[in-house]
């Protein structure tokens, strides 16, 4: 893992880190060292232009040939079968069942607690509407967070409209609003933007975000029927806190493109334009332009079995033998994106729950 270079960068994603150390926000030179306050370019897990997951990370050809796995694709899980209160197994959605003696859902946060709603774990009322047997009274479902964020975007001038390498640079702030020592604001800049949409051929997006949201919306069953989406409810900004610090969020990023730096290479400010000027204007464009990060958790949510699904293990309460092991048990969203954390939960569970341990090799633990 390492962050790209300066001179590995666009001319527009270097002067974005160059305008916001002029706007007073201090170079960083290590994203993974002692502090992330402020700006540079950001590490990512890219090996010779290919970006890694963790099934090429992980599911090499040596343990692809492993005797003791099994990978059957296109199955699509439906629920967790029992025997009394012990998970056996499952059954996928064309009903044919694989046994276990411990069943380990890692189906993400829409998937697992669509899972467990399937199985009859998950709010009882909910349960019943469907007519599906409750077997676990259990807040599955709620909590749902995600990191929304609006795209600020300028087209390039056409000498400096080049959108390769597509990311990146980042900055980490604290709004007015943070608590002591928290980063609640970034702004990624990327070319993640069709370039037909820019009069000029060239666009960067400054992506605003908030990082530490207090919104939380949930996942609902559609009906029975797995291969039925969830329904899903962000209810992002909900909070008059959340949505000042997205404007506050947004008026740092616009204070960059101001910049005599970012200005010698953008054009003109495309999103939310140059005519939207007060926080009435910022938050209707917001509003209407709110896009996610997709690094949703929190549906079946660690916490005391009171008031959540999942203990420090993973282990599903009032069960026995079912554990999730994803992005779903977080008990709030991370401030960086989520795949990181995500790995770090299943080493977690591995070791400590089934003595097991693979190490995540460095190259691939990494913000992007």
């Amino acid at each position: 893992m390492r962050a790209r270079r300066p001179d590995e960068l666009t001319p527009s994603l270097n002067a974005f880190a160059d305008a916001a150390a002029n706007r007073g926000f201090t170079r960083v030179a290590d994203f993974n060292g002692a502090s992330q306050a402020g700006v540079a370019p950001y590490p990512l897990n890219v090996i010779s232009g290919r970006r890694i997951n963790t099934g090429i990370a992980f599911l090499s050809d040596d343990v692809r040939m492993r005797p003791n796995l099994t990978i059957t694709p296109h199955a699509q899980v439906d629920r967790v079968l029992f025997d009394g209160n012990r998970a056996s197994g499952v059954a996928d959605a064309a009903g044919t069942p694989y046994h276990a003696r411990h069943v380990i859902l890692s189906a993400g946060t829409y998937g697992s607690p669509a899972i467990l709603m399937r199985s009859g774990i998950g709010p009882a009322a909910h349960l019943r509407d469907l007519a599906i047997p409750v077997r676990a009274d259990l807040p599955v479902g709620e909590g749902l967070q995600d990191h929304p964020f609006y795209y600020n975007i300028y087209a390039l001038k056409p000498a400096a409209n080049s959108m390769h390498p597509a990311a990146g640079a980042i900055l980490w702030a604290a709004s007015p609003q943070a608590e002591p020592g928290d980063l609640d604001l970034h702004v990624s800049a990327t070319h993640l933007f069709d370039p037909a949409q820019s009069p000029t051929g060239g666009a960067i997006v400054l992506a605003v975000a908030v990082t530490q949201p207090e919104s939380t919306g949930r996942v609902r069953l559609a009906d029975r029927d797995p291969r039925s989406a969830p329904i899903i409810e962000y209810n992002l900004l909900s909070t008059t806190r959340d949505m000042r610090r997205m404007i506050e969020g947004l008026r740092i990023s616009r204070r960059i493109g101001r910049d005599p730096a970012f200005r010698a290479v953008a054009e003109t400010e495309m999103l939310p334009g140059p005519a939207v000027t007060d926080d009435a204007g910022l938050q209707q464009a917001i509003t209407e332009q709110l896009d996610v990060y997709h690094h949703a958790t929190s549906t079946v949510v660690m916490g005391r079995e009171r008031d959540g699904v999942v203990d420090a293990l993973g282990r599903v309460y009032r069960t026995e033998a079912l554990t999730v092991a994803d992005a779903s048990i977080m008990p709030l969203a991370p401030s960086a994106p989520t795949n990181l954390t995500t790995m770090m939960i299943a080493e977690h569970v591995a070791r400590r729950a089934f003595g097991h341990h693979t190490a995540v090799h460095p190259s691939h633990a990494c913000p992007r």
